[in-house]
């Protein structure tokens, strides 16, 4: 419980990042979640993605609505900036903030409900707009705070704890973000550590609106046989199109990728500002092949220059 503060010991050998940080220093307070909430395993992802960034956390401003997604912010990056805004509202907060102090990192944490129903127009217009955010949603396909009632990201046919079965049509979060021009679109499901960091990770990185659909169960109204968003249902049928991992990119130069297939078309182009960054997506097959015409990138730059990849994170 949050009146149960975490104790400020920490084991002197906790592996530490470029600026000296443990993952104890991005953490937050104890999450008041039902144990085994889907959610607790993003804001754990979020905490690895930011510890591997070598983040500082006071660059960080997370902005949240209402719901059992939106208290997760508390749980994550306790020095970081904060506002919990009313329900629905948490982009048109976060734009604000935008505009105010283009210096800050920005995190939206909103759920299904917070942005595919009370929320949805806030979130298209966010969208639209391409506000410079990474923006999460912690999709469990009910209202977990008023027990359990289907929302508007309920897939057709599902069925409820009391077994009534959903007849609406589902909203496609991920389809109406790629409609309104999201530069980053990604689904991912919180039982996949593995996935989810570095689409964290890369959402934080990116210039733009980033957007990501975390499949994230509900262990106490929605994680039944029958259920199409139960942990047990998700895991049978995850199937990941491709593995990928971040690290650094040149900030004079960028390499593009145009599709996953294992033929890599690529090119370098210069940047007219030396701070701007991109994010390379390679398969598997084609990241040994470009090794070297990376490597010769790197070594052609400036030294303070850093380079960024997308890659699988499988040898």
């Amino acid at each position: 419980m949050t009146y149960i503060a975490k104790p400020k010991f920490q084991h002197p050998g906790l592996p530490k990042n470029d600026l000296g940080y443990t993952h104890r220093d991005y953490e937050g307070k104890v999450s008041t979640l039902c144990a085994g909430c889907g959610h607790d395993s993003i804001t754990a992802s979020i905490i690895e993605a930011c510890f591997q960034l070598s983040i500082e956390p006071h660059r960080v401003a997370k902005i949240s609505g209402i719901g059992c997604s939106s208290k997760t912010p508390d749980y994550f990056l306790g020095n970081s900036h904060g506002f919990n805004s009313v329900h629905g509202r948490m982009p048109s907060v976060l734009t604000g903030a935008n505009l105010a102090n283009r210096e800050l990192i920005y995190l939206g944490v909103s759920g299904d409900g917070d942005s595919a129903s009370i929320g949805f127009g806030q979130f298209a217009h966010s969208i639209r707009r391409g506000v410079n955010m990474a923006y999460i949603v912690e999709n469990n396909g009910v209202y977990g705070l008023t027990k359990g009632q289907f929302s508007a990201t309920a897939d057709r046919g599902s069925k409820s704890k009391k077994g009534v079965l959903n007849t609406d049509n589902a909203i496609d979060l991920v389809a109406i973000a790629l409609q309104l021009g999201a530069s980053y679109v990604a689904r991912s499901f919180s039982g996949d550590k593995n996935q989810l960091v570095p689409l964290i990770a890369g959402a934080i990185q990116h210039k733009g609106a980033a957007f990501i659909d975390v499949v994230s169960p509900c262990v106490a109204f929605n994680n039944h046989a029958g259920s199409t968003k139960s942990f047990d249902y998700v895991r049978e049928h995850n199937d990941a199109v491709n593995r990928l991992d971040v690290i650094t990119l040149p900030r004079s130069y960028c390499l593009l990728s145009s599709h996953f297939s294992g033929r890599l078309s690529r090119w370098f182009m210069p940047m007219s500002r030396s701070s701007i960054r991109k994010i390379v997506v390679c398969s598997r097959s084609a990241r040994s092949k470009h090794c070297a015409a990376i490597s010769k990138l790197s070594a052609g730059s400036s030294g303070n220059s850093r380079m960024c990849l997308v890659s699988p994170c499988e040898a």
